[in-house]
């Protein structure tokens, strides 16, 4: 499978997720999405197949092979084996080092060359806990599996990106993480990422405000020394008007509720989570693995096409 220019096409990895939940069924979609790249599912190749039956879908499933690109209507699968059945719906601990087992192998590729970026549909923190494994997000485990010691969330959709100066936190715990240090840190990993995988020349970033006085001004103030073109700290009921959102690039916001619910309801379900900092891209759904839909033929594919177009503009960006 080339492009139109005769190219071959980027393959992306694409992690199936929780296999009781919706990320099984919203792979097999793509089978009939029209995507500029090659998707490879990473999954187990039974599930697919089961899965494809319950939703009476006519998929053909093919072993990925990077030397032959699959044929039209064909879905690309790298098989992963489960560790136990799985019933749409019900999820089942048991399975959770095959969830993780998904996620090493897309790493593996992605640092090998094999895939030029990874694509997560959404696991179960929970039940990944529930089976005795310590696991606090997608994030946290490819940032510690890549050996990365920082990195930053960034949502993208509706015309919008927004970072995060922290995440997974309680709001009354939010202040004490702002610090000079940390908000530098995460200020310099966003302008590069910017830069390097959107190919932004000169990214403009708007700051929200939480610490202004002692925090964010002070620190604005030298960054923009060092070229930086940071506009802040703003309000987030003037940030998010039309006409402020116009003179940046990027939002950084001091925390989820800050920032997030703006950008989710400018996206409408069709939302992406990028990971900044990593030694590759990777990119996922917003939204959660709603058990309750596996199976159903009622899961929305939105997101995760758009995760996946994230993805592929992102290695094409020209690094600036």
């Amino acid at each position: 499978m080339r492009s139109e220019e005769g190219t071959p096409l980027p393959v992306i990895a694409v992690t199936s997720g929780e296999p009781a939940g919706i990320g099984p069924d919203i792979c097999l979609a793509l089978a009939r999405a029209h995507l500029a790249c090659r998707a490879v599912i990473l999954a187990d190749r039974d599930l697919l197949a089961a899965r494809a039956v319950q939703l009476g879908l006519a998929v053909r499933l093919r072993a990925f092979d990077p030397a032959q690109a699959p044929a039209p209507g064909e879905l690309e699968v790298q098989h992963v084996p489960l560790v136990a059945p799985v019933t749409a719906g019900r999820l089942a601990p048991v399975n959770s080092p095959y969830v993780l087992a998904l996620l090493d192998r897309a790493v593996a590729g992605c640092v090998d060359g094999s895939f030029a970026a990874m694509v997560t549909a959404p696991v179960h923190k929970g039940a990944i806990n529930d089976a005795g494994i310590p696991f606090t997000g997608h994030t946290e485990y490819l940032a510690a599996l890549t050996s990365t010691p920082r990195v930053v969330m960034m949502l993208v959709g509706g015309g919008l990106r927004v970072a995060l100066a922290t995440t997974h936190m309680a709001l009354a715990d939010v202040a004490g993480a702002i610090t000079r240090v940390s908000l530098a840190a995460t200020l310099r990993i966003l302008h590069r990422a910017l830069r390097q995988q959107f190919g932004l020349a000169r990214p403009r970033i708007l700051v929200a405000g939480l610490k202004e006085i002692e925090v964010i001004s002070p620190l604005l103030d030298a960054l923009r020394q060092e070229g930086m073109q940071l506009e802040g700290p703003l309000p987030a009921d003037t940030l998010f008007t039309p006409q402020v959102l116009a003179r940046g690039d990027c939002v950084l916001a001091m925390y989820h509720d800050q920032g997030l619910p703006v950008l989710k309801f400018a996206s409408f379900g069709k939302g992406v989570n990028v990971t900044l900092g990593l030694p590759i891209v990777r990119t996922s759904v917003d939204h959660g693995t709603a058990v309750e839909l596996a199976g159903t033929g009622k899961a929305d594919t939105g997101s995760l096409v758009a995760a996946i177009e994230t993805a592929l503009e992102m290695v094409r960006a020209p690094v600036v």
